[in-house]
């Protein structure tokens, strides 16, 4: 089936629920045509073909019983890119071949879609994802941020420790999972006790980040778009034992609870995703104690389903007005 000329493709992964499905009825009932495309079907279910000669160039994709051109996309949300799912007849010493040949294929069609509207640019989300420069812009843009170390010295980490009266978590630069669920698969922030440091020497093989454990009143996630602020917020008091990080799997966090930034935080909040030149991302606060507004990272293509299954925070709503949006104007 051919779809219309006005196509917004959504990217993501067959796995994938509930926000997928709010955006995609979002952008329906505002007479948009949403096309799903699971980056893990290809090669195996999804065909995709590109065209080139001396006037002109495109793809054409085909996914079940759809069929469109890139000629005919007016938006894209980029929301997961996962790995193929193969064959398990396929030979291992093939495998690796395959799955590069497929991404860089994947990248071409990426590429042949430089005129729509992302939200975001594969570009800005790669950059933005880098944790140790979200820290300097944040700083720069007058956010509090926690003391931080990355190190793969053992002594430099062990001097930390003692810097920050033992009040220390480590965690990594890079996630290892992405879930609207929690799953044992993420490495999650972790408090650093003195005995762990016994073992630090293994730093040598790979580098970690440890920052002063913040004191917490309440934990916020703020999901950004398009210039819109919607906040969830967890009761430190409720989820006693996930202070250190929510997600940890099989933890009862509670509900989350409405909350509103200070006029001061949100402004800084939309200087610091222009930084990025964003127009989405999903950020952690913590609240302290005495009210201080702490910035920890920002994820720009982070978890917000449960903010609006649980808060009815129309965020599926405002990611479609976002893709919907004119390029010439935002």
């Amino acid at each position: 089936m051919h779809l219309s000329r006005d196509v917004v493709l959504l990217i993501t992964h067959s796995g994938d629920f509930f926000t997928i499905d709010r955006v995609a009825e979002a952008l329906s009932k505002k007479g948009a045509e949403p096309f799903r495309l699971d980056t893990d079907k290809f090669p195996l279910e999804v065909q995709l073909t590109a065209h080139f000669n001396k006037s002109k160039t495109y793809h054409t994709l085909e996914y079940g019983t759809h069929f469109i051109s890139t000629e005919q996309v007016q938006a894209v949300w980029m929301r997961r890119i996962w790995e193929p799912e193969l064959s398990k007849e396929l030979a291992p010493q093939f495998r690796d071949a395959c799955i590069r040949e497929s991404q860089a294929t994947l990248d071409g069609f990426w590429d042949s879609l430089k005129e729509a509207r992302w939200v975001d640019d594969l570009e800005r989300i790669n950059v933005a994802h880098n944790k140790l420069r979200q820290l300097r812009v944040a700083s720069e843009v007058g956010f509090v941020i926690p003391q931080t170390l990355v190190t793969n010295k053992a002594e430099s980490a062990r001097e930390f420790f003692q810097q920050v009266n033992g009040k220390m978590v480590s965690k990594l630069l890079t996630a290892l999972s992405h879930s609207m669920e929690a799953t044992s698969f993420f490495l999650y922030t972790s408090t650093v006790k003195e005995e762990d440091l016994l073992d630090a020497e293994s730093l040598r093989y790979c580098p970690m980040v440890f920052q002063e454990q913040i004191p917490k009143q309440s934990e916020l996630r703020v999901v950004y778009v398009n210039g819109n602020v919607f906040v969830g917020a967890l009761d430190a008091n409720v989820y006693t034992a996930s202070k250190v990080d929510w997600r940890k799997p099989g933890v009862e966090v509670g509900a989350w609870q409405h909350y509103e930034l200070p006029d001061e935080v949100v402004r800084r909040l939309k200087v610091f995703m222009g930084k990025f030149g964003l127009l989405f991302g999903a950020l952690d606060f913590i609240v302290t104690p005495s009210g201080e507004y702490v910035f920890l990272e920002v994820n720009p293509v982070g978890e917000w389903g449960m903010l609006e299954r649980d808060l009815d925070l129309p965020i599926s709503g405002a990611i479609a007005d976002a893709l919907l949006q004119k390029k010439d104007e935002g």
